[in-house]
């Protein structure tokens, strides 16, 4: 056990010390900080329609400006950032932890378990999942960050769950599990304390790319106008800024604070893959 916990606990650490994962790890907690510390210094009220004049351009006033609907767009980031990462975030949580359970599953019983949830894997993966996201989004009429969460994470545990079915055939063979077979252990014990552990590494990395494929498929379906209404995010705010030709009236100011915090926010996530990444791949880690 004493093993165990120093192997675990040193393995989790190990990629931090790698500069991506410090930088990526840096951004993301300044974009977290916006969302905590923000309503301290700006009264996130403003973020609702018709708090403020309209139209108006950054100044002294207003730091970001306001957009057509009379919203104050500082406060629109500072609440809408912490919704679009609460989004991502849930839903890449949710469907990993799907797509965990099923490969461990599939992968250690195998025959007609295997075949099954093989199959429904594969099937899965041959639907556009941007055809089915935009049918649920029109067809749920009150739309919220959580709905929102389920909805995307229903179609995104696909790809944890061959990763972790792959992993899990090799792993079954290894003298260590089949030493537990012979001295009785139970086949969930196995699972969970033979087996997953050398998960955990693999599924934090599946869980930094669905947070990001969740983030890139609510904006998607913010974008064309299926997200919440009711609550600012950094999607429904470029949605808005489309709706009102925010382009054309030359309104830069009104597009580009999502824009560039989406951009930092997606880069933050590709350094903690990267990094994750060379940490969870043998071949990658034996290389450097």
């Amino acid at each position: 056990m004493r093993a165990f916990l120093t192997n675990t606990i040193g393995g989790t650490l190990r990629p931090l010390a790698n500069p991506r994962m410090s930088v990526g790890v840096g951004i993301l907690l300044a974009l977290v900080l916006l969302g905590l510390v923000g309503p301290m210094f700006v009264d996130v009220r403003l973020s609702e329609p018709i708090s403020v004049r309209t139209n108006q351009p950054p100044s002294w006033a207003h730091p970001l400006g306001t957009d057509s609907g009379g919203r104050e767009l500082i406060a629109v980031m500072i609440a809408g950032t912490p919704q679009t990462l609460k989004m991502g975030i849930l839903a890449g949580f949710i469907g990993v932890l799907i797509g965990t359970f099923l490969g461990l599953i599939s992968g250690y019983f195998g025959g007609w378990t295997d075949r099954i949830i093989s199959a429904v894997t594969d099937t899965m993966l041959t639907i556009p999942p941007l055809a089915i996201l935009l049918v649920v989004a029109a067809a749920v009429r009150a739309v919220n960050v959580e709905s929102m969460a389920l909805i995307i994470a229903s179609l995104s545990w696909m790809y944890a769950a061959r990763v972790v079915r792959a992993q899990t055939l090799s792993l079954r063979e290894q003298s260590y599990v089949q030493m537990a077979r012979l001295s009785g252990m139970g086949h969930m014990r196995i699972l969970l304390a033979e087996i997953f552990p050398n998960m955990v590494p693999i599924a934090f990395a599946s869980l930094v790319g669905a947070t990001s494929g969740a983030i890139l498929s609510g904006m998607g379906l913010e974008v064309l106008g299926l997200g919440p209404q009711n609550v600012p995010t950094l999607g429904m705010t470029i949605y808005w800024a489309l709706l009102y030709a925010a382009f054309s009236r030359g309104m830069w100011w009104w597009w580009t604070p999502p824009v560039l915090i989406l951009v930092l926010l997606f880069l933050a996530l590709f350094l903690i893959s990267s990094a994750l990444d060379d940490f969870a791949n043998p071949r990658l880690r034996s290389s450097r």
